[in-house]
């Protein structure tokens, strides 16, 4: 198995081998910020199985950004996707304005460096499709949970990567979303630290807890989808 979204910290060695023992082979370690893109790329270089996705978090649009220092950091070869990147008008803890600049600038980056692009997008589903509708480079929506997103996504072949909250006992509507994607645009992660699945509700979430987020996956597209998500993952990350 492959989470394809995480954020660890100093103690990875020991959330990636428990990993590990549960059957998670590859996890992929997102940054948020230029500072830590360095310090996820140095982890890489020690843990078997961690790749790096390298961006600006949009709640960070507000400082400074080092975009050809960006740059440079995704040239290593750990490093397999451009993100997250993306708008969040829910928290407004960035002008909108410098959301959509940081964000048009990590797509152009994206398309220099020839990386799939990783999205966060919340309550900004309108500016977020209207650029990635422009945008003509592999896309990957993270924590999918947007019904009006689903079907764009499907129609221009985006993957679609869902989360711990796909298992939550109400998230009725999350789940109907999850049985329309195709099988080779599912993705599964945990988005650790944040949304433990149900069954470890409560705890802080960890990358050997993607386990049921494939389990919730098999339950509505049959168990051959476990295979399909790990191909899926391989395919667009170039694992």
């Amino acid at each position: 198995m492959i989470d394809t979204h995480a954020h660890l910290g100093e103690d990875a060695p020991e959330l990636l081998a428990r990993a590990r023992t549960a059957g998670v082979t590859r996890v992929i370690e997102v940054a948020t910020t230029v500072a830590a893109a360095r310090d996820t790329l140095a982890r890489t270089e020690r843990e078997e199985g961690l790749y790096a996705c390298l961006g600006v978090h949009p709640h960070e649009a507000g400082a400074p950004v080092d975009l050809d220092e960006l740059r440079e950091l995704l040239s290593h070869p750990r490093a397999v996707a451009v993100g997250e990147t993306g708008l969040d008008y829910f928290r407004d803890y960035a002008p909108h304005d410098a959301q959509r600049e940081l964000f048009d600038a990590q797509l152009d980056l994206a398309r220099q460096v020839q990386k799939p692009v990783v999205i966060h997008t919340r309550a900004a589903e309108d500016d977020t499709l209207e650029r990635l509708c422009a945008y003509d480079g592999p896309v990957v929506l993270h924590c999918f949970s947007s019904r009006l997103l689903l079907a764009p996504a499907i129609e221009r072949g985006w993957y679609m990567s869902f989360a711990g909250n796909v298992t939550y006992k109400n998230a009725y509507d999350l789940r109907a979303a999850a049985r329309e994607v195709p099988h080779d645009l599912l993705l599964a992660e945990t988005d650790s630290p944040y949304l433990a699945p149900q069954p470890v509700r409560g705890k802080r979430n960890e990358p050997a807890f993607v386990t049921h987020v494939y389990d919730l996956l098999a339950q509505l597209h049959g168990d051959e989808i476990r295979a399909q998500i790990v191909e899926n993952a391989k395919a667009v990350f170039a694992l």
